[in-house]
């Protein structure tokens, strides 16, 4: 297996657990370096059978009166970097054996106040998942996509931890435990053996994506009246990117 990410010494020391193997700082939104990164990687390990786009950030934005470079951000990594590296792998995991895993998550479902640049990043993300399905069929390769809850992430924490999140009346930031990881990572590895259509985690997420726009309307009925400290709060607090991100993008 072959590491991509933007943290040399995590990258390096997860490498170093996988056997030595080989890694590349890399930013997913500068679509010369995936090129790079990938063409090295496919050259060091011979050709690839499956990858996983699965760089995402994440940062509370109110979409009147937001930080418009938050959104920009989350648009360059989680949606452009997705497709940077469909670009940059697709050729090479086309093939019988072949599967492409894009991480989306229940947030491309169900779309909330304070996350709508992530939502709406998200739900592309999907579609691209959808569209490359059809698309890498005759190859006889597989495209999951994979939706995940709030899991027990750093990206998870660092984004709650905000005054604005504190005042949200849905999502994380204690008013419900957060999901373990490991079932999650657990769930990646069995979809990857059986190259499966969708992976989710934790098990319920599987019955509210086909309810989506019920479970949507509920979450709309349980903000309404009670969302306006938080944006006011948001739209004076600059809250951190959940992942530092290069200049060009932050």
């Amino acid at each position: 297996m072959a590491l991509l990410g933007l943290e040399p010494e995590l990258l390096e020391a997860v490498a170093a657990e996988c056997g030595g193997a080989p890694w590349f700082e890399c930013d997913v939104a500068d679509r010369d370096q995936v090129d790079g990164a990938v063409a090295e990687a496919v050259e060091r390990l011979g050709g690839l059978d499956v990858a996983i786009a699965n760089a995402g950030i994440g940062a509370q934005m109110p979409l009147v009166g937001g930080d418009p470079g938050v959104w920009d951000a989350h648009v360059a990594v989680n949606l452009n970097g997705t497709y940077n590296l469909v670009r940059a792998a697709g050729p090479h995991v086309s093939h019988p054996c072949g599967y492409f895993l894009l991480t989306a998550s229940l947030a491309a479902a169900v779309h909330l106040p304070l996350m709508a640049a992530y939502c709406a990043s998200k739900a592309a993300v999907e579609s691209l998942g959808d569209s490359l399905r059809m698309e890498l069929a005759p190859s006889g390769a597989k495209v999951g996509v994979a939706y995940y809850a709030e899991l027990d992430t750093d990206m998870t924490s660092r984004g709650f931890a905000t005054k604005a999140a504190a005042r949200m009346p849905i999502g994380g930031h204690g008013r419900h435990p957060v999901a373990p990881v490991e079932p999650a990572i657990n769930a990646i590895e069995r979809g990857i053996r059986k190259r499966s259509r969708r992976i989710v985690s934790p098990r319920w997420v599987a019955a509210a994506l086909p309810l989506r726009m019920v479970v949507q309307r509920l979450a709309e009925q349980q903000v309404r009246g009670r969302i306006g400290p938080a944006l006011e709060i948001a739209r004076s607090e600059d809250a951190p990117l959940t992942t530092p991100q290069p200049d060009r993008v932050a």
